[in-house]
């Protein structure tokens, strides 16, 4: 089994990286119980979503830091589309300092948290400004960590928190099953009301998942074996989000030796493409809508007649037509159809694997790749200050 590649390589390292090995192993087991958990809560989340939308002038920010921040991204399209909300996805990291583009006092604001520990010096802070600045704030926390200092700042009757099985409380430096099962998390509450009728979506997510693990284990841990000394990922829709969080997460595991770019299939044409070298990976993030794929098969193309990477990876559901990639990671068996929306939570899978065997290969340990000690599980040396509103 492909699987216990990972587990044969920690012996060969004393056993760097068991924490971060074991938490991208175990996501669809992870991915299961957050169903599970949103299930159980069905009614009390659709009555909270419910008394949000009767606020005058609504709108939802979805908010994180880092990774974190990135789930907000990839979510909201969809959180827009599904609730009818006026959705924004901004992270903490700008709502601290230029709050007043965000908060205003004619506005009911419905700020959606996700936080692996919650205890990020801004994401207090942005709750803070948000009471601060608008008219109305309710809370939807979503954390991976009980002791959350984020769950202390907003305990109060009208607000919410969702609190993710312990296993989503990543050890590793970088967040791999919390940046998942917070995802599919928002997802199901994002269609709250038809959350049961999901359940055949996390079936299949946890089929291909482990259709990652036991199929394309070694072909990745080849890749990793190449002079890489660039990354692009490439994604649209609900796809480039992940994009963005691939190269994050490739990037911070081999602790900066491989510098990462992501964009859209179509922004990567304007200026971006000329980042592509001999030694560049691309890897690109395939949608199941044909609509797009013709798109994106269209850049395939050109990138192929162009400056050739060292290799390329695509990532899709079913086979694509006209896409001929040294590497198809195929999910499906060409007659399951996942849901356009979910596709992001197995999609970063991938690269999340490639960092794990480069860093590695680079001789770092995964669960603390920052030789430097730059880089921290939580970040730190953030000063917060107050903010008094300008006056016009």
């Amino acid at each position: 089994m492909d699987k216990n590649l990972i587990l044969n390589e920690l012996k060969n390292y004393n056993s760097n990286g068991k924490y971060t090995s074991k938490e991208i192993l175990g996501q669809p087991e992870l991915w299961i119980k957050v169903w599970k958990s949103v299930k159980k809560r069905g009614k009390e989340i659709a009555k909270f979503i419910d008394k949000a939308k009767n606020n005058n002038n609504l709108h939802v920010i979805l908010t994180g830091a880092g990774t974190s921040a990135f789930i907000g991204e990839v979510l909201e399209g969809s959180f827009q589309k599904e609730t009818g909300i006026i959705t924004k996805a901004v992270p903490t990291t700008d709502l601290v300092t230029h709050p007043g583009l965000y908060f205003q006092d004619n506005k009911d604001i419905l700020l959606i948290s996700f936080a692996r520990s919650g205890n990020s010096p801004e994401s207090a802070k942005a709750i803070q400004l948000a009471e601060q600045l608008s008219h109305k704030i309710l809370n939807l926390v979503i954390t991976c960590n009980e002791e959350s200092s984020l769950i202390d700042v907003v305990k109060d009757t009208e607000n919410l928190i969702f609190l993710l099985p312990p296993e989503a409380d990543d050890k590793g430096l970088a967040m791999t099953g919390s940046f998942t099962s917070m995802l599919l998390t928002g997802l199901l509450i994002s269609q709250i009301g038809f959350a049961n009728e999901k359940e055949s979506e996390v079936s299949l997510l946890i089929k291909y998942g482990e259709k990652i693990f036991n199929n394309y284990l070694s072909p990745l841990k080849h890749v990793a074996e190449l002079e890489i000394e660039r990354a692009i990922f490439l994604g649209s829709g609900f796809l480039k989000g992940v994009a963005r969080e691939s190269h994050l997460k490739l990037q911070e595991l081999t602790d900066g030796k491989i510098i990462c770019k992501y964009d859209s299939f179509l922004g990567f044409r304007h200026g971006p493409k000329a980042v592509i070298n001999e030694k560049s990976l691309v890897t690109y993030l395939f949608s199941n809508n044909k609509y797009v794929n013709r798109y994106e098969a269209d850049l395939v193309k050109a990138i192929s007649q162009g400056r050739k990477p060292i290799f390329s990876i695509g990532v899709m559901e079913n086979k694509i037509e006209n896409v001929d990639l040294d590497l198809n990671i195929i999910l499906g068996d060409g007659k399951s159809k996942l849901g356009e929306e979910f596709l992001p939570v197995v999609s970063v899978l991938p690269a999340q694997i490639l960092g794990f065997f480069k860093s590695i290969q680079f001789g770092l340990n995964p669960d603390s790749p920052s030789e430097s000690g730059m880089i921290h599980r939580v970040v730190q040396g953030v000063n917060i200050y107050s903010y008094a509103k300008e006056k016009n």
